[in-house]
């Protein structure tokens, strides 16, 4: 279940890195990475 996630966490992040080409806001900046952090980790672990 983590590792699924994980997984989701990470494709979320990718989308929102995505979306921010298009609007950059500081805030969509950190939480994409806090996702893809979050998630790379859960999914590796």
């Amino acid at each position: 279940m983590g590792r699924l996630l994980g997984l989701m966490l990470f494709c979320i992040g990718i989308g929102m890195v995505i979306g921010m080409l298009i609007s950059e806001n500081v805030i969509i900046v950190i939480s994409a990475g806090l996702c893809l952090l979050c998630g790379y980790h859960m999914f590796c672990r």
